[in-house]
């Protein structure tokens, strides 16, 4: 059986990252389980992390991008968000959706149609 490529699988969630309000790009969790960012066509502020520069060419992730895992709260703000909001402790792209308008730094995450 053929498989497509991550390039080409349906995204099962996603989410648009914006730096400075401005649309950086989005990640995507794909259907394998991998996750994908991309910038967005014709971007050309400064990157999302320091490890990510801007191209064209996606980036390919096995488990949730270390970059947005930084944004996530951790201790007891993380306990209060899970109990608050009865997000699962391995969900991080819930959690981030969660936290995404109010992280560190220049980053803003909006999922996209709130899938």
């Amino acid at each position: 059986m053929k498989t497509a490529s991550p390039e080409q699988q349906a995204p099962s969630r996603s989410a648009n990252i914006f730096q400075r309000d401005v649309l950086a790009g989005r990640v995507a969790q794909l259907e394998s389980g991998e996750w994908r960012f991309v910038y967005e066509p014709g971007y050309t502020g400064p990157p999302v992390s320091l490890s990510l520069s801007v191209r064209v060419e996606p980036y390919l992730f096995a488990a949730f991008p270390p970059f947005l895992e930084g944004l996530l709260p951790e201790g007891a703000q993380l306990e209060a968000l899970l109990r608050q909001l009865k997000i699962d402790r391995g969900d991080c792209f819930r959690q981030l959706i969660a936290v995404g308008q109010d992280v560190v730094g220049a980053l803003t995450v909006v999922e996209v149609n709130g899938k």
